[in-house]
């Protein structure tokens, strides 16, 4: 049975966190149906919404990690391999999205809109990866296999 979002069980930032990484790809793909749209402005404002919201997550779960360590997964064997799978991408890609944001933040500063929009296409689709699976990993940790 999965438990509901905001059981006893999980750290109060963890649960911060998963909310926080909830956000971030909705502003994601508002951002991206904004542009898609031709609505320059309203894109702009949902992309550094989601950059401010992923930065915050970043100090919360630092913090968090800080007070409380690691989380150990605590589900059968038999699903363990998919929560290793998705740690293994997650960790990589979520090290490799400020560094992509901030580029994409520098093209557009610059007016340089078509490497913008093509380092766009590669930079979503990992930092909504991230955002996603981030909330997945929160769940399998904390509400659908919380252990002991």
């Amino acid at each position: 049975m999965i438990e509901p979002l905001l059981a006893a069980a999980a750290h109060p930032l963890a649960t911060v966190n998963a909310v926080l990484n909830a956000v971030a790809a909705v502003l994601l793909v508002t951002g991206w149906a904004c542009i898609r749209r031709g609505r320059v402005g309203a894109h702009r404002a949902a992309m550094v919404a989601a950059f401010v919201v992923s930065s915050v997550f970043l100090v919360s779960y630092l913090t968090r990690y800080a007070i409380e360590g690691t989380h150990r997964f605590a589900g059968p064997d038999s699903v363990r391999p998919l929560y290793l799978g998705i740690l293994a991408t997650h960790v990589p890609l979520a090290a490799v999205v400020p560094v992509l944001a901030l580029r994409m933040f520098f093209l557009a500063w610059k007016r340089r809109f078509d490497a913008h929009r093509r380092l766009g296409r590669i930079t979503l689709p990992i930092w909504l990866y991230v955002s996603v699976t981030g909330v997945l990993i929160y769940l399998m940790l904390y509400h659908w296999f919380p252990g002991p």
